[in-house]
């Protein structure tokens, strides 16, 4: 009988895996703390991950920058959505999704179909 290496459950499709190399030293205090913690390396490494995000997340200055990557994100969208619009003979995203609802309540293919 073979086993299959497929994810256990929805979260194990979600996970990823990283490799971490540590100093001998720091391995070695990982494991006893996580051990006297009652804890696996993974379960201590996951805990200080987390604690890491949670400090940063509430920094005002990554706050900042994260917010400015987001108007980047805006920007560059806007311009491909106007660049398509254009390409399609001037219709604006407003005009072309009306007309797709309108098919479908008619009961005409839609153009993506």
């Amino acid at each position: 009988m073979t086993q299959s290496h497929e994810p256990a459950g929805p979260s194990e499709a979600t996970r990823k895996t990283l490799a971490v190399r540590l100093e001998a030293d720091q391995h070695a205090q990982l494991t006893l703390i996580a051990q006297l913690e009652e804890l696996t390396v993974t379960d201590a490494i996951r805990q200080a991950i987390d604690d890491w995000i949670d400090v940063r997340r509430t920094n005002p200055q990554l706050q900042e920058r994260a917010q400015a990557v987001l108007d980047d994100i805006e920007r560059d969208a806007a311009t491909k959505r106007g660049a398509l619009a254009a390409l399609l003979g001037g219709e604006s995203e407003d005009k072309s999704s009306t007309r797709r609802r309108k098919s479908r309540a008619d009961g005409e293919e839609s153009p993506t179909s």
